[in-house]
């Protein structure tokens, strides 16, 4: 189930799902430590002797305030008579999430509304030895475990402190848990349990005939007792309300802090454009780890998560965060890679966002021998980002500080893990970690990560090794030509097996082979480019009504039907972008540009109400498929857009003096 609306500040991320339950809650760093580990907390409404918990019987509208990280749900219950209009928010700065509950009472009388919160926490991700308790200072229940505390409290407009509550066993001998109890409109009032725990509290509130009142909820995290009674005591004097608007005010400075000109670009593409920023941010940890998804849903998958921070997705993320404005935040990135990179210069396959390696299925011995259990494409796309980051913000001192440690480092691990014969990169997993191979988008990305190191090594006056990185990376360049360009077919393979003679190719259609374009490797022009990006465009894309393009022909990865033909695979979003920003970069005038803008159509189609991106889209329904949101997915849209508007400025020319009727504030290469 696709979490539509995340809410976070780098430190607490919570997520809803469609039913507006929250699903997770990642506290102290985005991606680790989710301490519901999945299961719902449900929020429920009694009025009249009747309840219902917000879901299937309400109908909901779950969307973000313009412009900001601040939710919009608008839920209706027709047979209570009952109308909420809610805002979630994390604080910008505290590590504290506060809703916003107006509730419009549609009926000629007043009435007595009960609204019940319950809360499923399986602290440091499991169940055993939770506490939850009623604390009579703050007039609010917790939920802690050794150094993780949250406190839930509530204000109606008269008082703050909870009305009722209770605590009790959940997941063990058939107990359901607390939020059972609420159902009657009435809950027991059970101070403590331990063990595995829920809770449940609940406040109430008078509202008048066809009229309205405001409460507001929140979940305070921190370290310990006295961290979230503190932060219980800053909600109280700075009020929910003043929280609210101040982190309103703060995201919509973010979003808004650089002057672009979208020329005369519909609405629809400039608000997912902002709300793709928003959200990317939303999965990004302070401390720099640009995590790929965290939608806990997946564990249902293979029993492992998103939650990790890949270079390759990372790096990718970056470059589009820098062609947006955001130095620190890429900064963090690339200081996260430099302190994780080895000391051979390599980057393992993931990582968590505390900087420990995460868990892979890539062995560390393969063939009877050691094998290095890496994704190179991830090494290479990390030095290309930054060589983007220093061209647009010349941080040069930042820089400084890298060079030796990652840039020369990683530059370094490249030029040496190659193939002697042939020049080509040495065998490693594809970017869909999936297959062992040499990879073309590998290779690609090997060489954009090589000048990028060249061009470092010049800068700072290297120049015997800023001409041996260029060097070799027209050297790959060539050899990839040479032995993964099939004449036959007239395009590349998506990747080799070293053989005595050369390379046994997997002339498999990938959409990934757009990397030959999306790194520079090739101008976009060539004869050999178009025919394999035009073989991607009629072979990947979904001959159904759904369309968009797939990874590769007869891709099995939640695979809905066996059709290569009809169905090579689920539309991906990225694969489907890749598409777009080829069409951009061979635009001649701005017809041909404004058609690519139909790819671009088929993602807002596809996004959610709230502008959340899935990773995968199913090809009968339209309904999302595996993690949603998917940081890469908003990331690619984001680049698109950016090279659209670079590309608009270059074909908009004056005539009488040939300079560009528009002026775009960051450009891109």
């Amino acid at each position: 189930m696709p979490r539509d609306i995340p809410v976070g500040n780098g430190s607490l991320l919570i997520t809803f799902d469609s039913k507006y339950q929250i699903r997770d809650i990642y506290f102290p760093y985005v991606g680790k430590e989710n301490h519901t580990l999945g299961h719902p907390s449900r929020m429920g409404v009694w009025v009249d002797g009747e309840f219902s918990w917000i879901g299937s019987e309400w109908q909901l509208t779950l969307n973000y305030k313009k412009d900001c990280l601040v939710t919009e749900v608008a839920a209706m219950n027709n047979k209570l008579k009952i109308e909420l209009q809610m805002y979630d928010v994390v604080d910008f700065y505290l590590n504290i999430f506060v809703k916003k509950i107006i509730i419009r009472n549609l009926l000629g009388k007043d009435r007595e509304v009960r609204l019940f919160f319950n809360h499923d926490f399986h602290i440091y991700e499991n169940e055993i030895g939770d506490t939850a308790y009623y604390d009579p200072d703050t007039m609010a229940i917790i939920h802690y475990k050794s150094q993780r505390y949250f406190l839930i409290n509530c204000c109606d407009p008269n008082k703050c402190g909870v009305d009722h509550f209770a605590t009790g066993i959940k997941e063990l001998h058939g107990a359901e848990g607390t939020w059972k109890d609420a159902e009657d409109g009435l809950l027991s009032g059970n101070p403590i349990s331990q063990g595995s725990v829920d809770s449940t509290l609940g406040i109430n509130i008078h509202v008048k005939a066809n009229s309205e009142t405001v409460a507001h909820y929140w979940i305070a995290a921190g370290m310990n007792y006295h961290e979230v009674v503190n932060l219980n005591k800053t909600i109280w004097n700075k009020t929910p309300e003043e929280i609210m608007e101040r982190t309103e005010n703060y995201w919509k400075l973010w979003v808004n802090k650089e002057n672009f000109n979208f020329h005369d670009m519909p609405d629809k593409y400039i608000s997912l454009f902002k709300k793709s920023l928003l959200i990317i941010r939303s999965q990004i940890d302070n401390k720099g780890a640009i995590i790929a998804a965290n939608d806990s849903d997946i564990v249902q998958f293979g029993r492992d998560t998103y939650s990790y921070m890949w270079p390759r997705d990372g790096a990718l993320v970056a470059y589009a965060l820098i062609k947006s404005g955001y130095i620190d935040t890429a900064k963090n990135f690339f200081q996260f890679c430099a302190d994780v990179i080895s000391k051979e210069g390599y980057l393992l396959h993931k990582y968590n966002p505390d900087r420990s390696f995460a868990s892979s299925w890539h062995p560390w011995y393969k063939d009877a021998k050691k094998s290095l259990p890496i994704q190179e494409d991830g090494i290479a796309l990390v030095l290309w980002a930054l060589w983007h980051h220093y061209a647009v913000f010349k941080d040069i001192e930042f820089v400084k500080s890298l060079y030796r440690k990652l840039i020369i480092n990683a530059a370094e691990f490249m030029l040496k893990f190659r193939d002697k014969e042939t020049g080509l990169p040495l065998e490693s997993y594809d970017l869909w970690e999936e297959r062992y191979g040499v990879h073309t988008f590998t290779v690609s990305a090997v060489i954009a990560g090589l000048q990028a190191a060249g061009n470092f090594a010049n800068i700072f006056g290297e120049t015997g090794y800023g001409k041996m990185y260029h060097d070799a990376a027209g050297k790959i360049k060539e050899a990839l030509i040479a032995y993964f360009y099939n004449k036959d077919t007239g395009r590349f393979a998506r990747m080799g097996k070293r053989t005595a003679a050369g390379y046994d190719l997997d002339m498999t259609v990938d959409a990934s082979l757009s990397g030959i374009v999306a790194f520079d490797v090739f101008d976009p022009d060539q004869p050999m480019v178009v025919s394999t990006m035009n073989t991607i465009k009629e072979t990947l894309w979904v001959k159904t009504h759904v369309g968009g393009i797939a990874r590769y022909t007869n891709d099995y990865y939640h695979q809905v039907v066996f059709d290569p033909v009809n169905v090579p695979g689920n539309p991906w979003i990225v694969c489907t972008v890749w598409l777009a920003e080829y069409e951009i970069m061979r635009s001649k005038n701005l017809n041909e540009l404004n058609k690519a803008l139909t790819l671009l159509d088929w993602v807002i189609e596809k996004s959610l109400a709230s502008g959340v991106l899935a990773e995968q889209i199913h090809p009968y329904t339209n309904e999302p498929i595996s993690v949603s949101p998917l940081t890469w997915s908003h990331s690619a849209y984001v680049t698109a857009v950016l090279k659209y508007m670079k590309k608009r400025e270059e074909l908009s020319v004056c005539e009488k003096c040939g300079s560009s009727l528009y002026k775009i504030y960051r450009c891109l290469p």
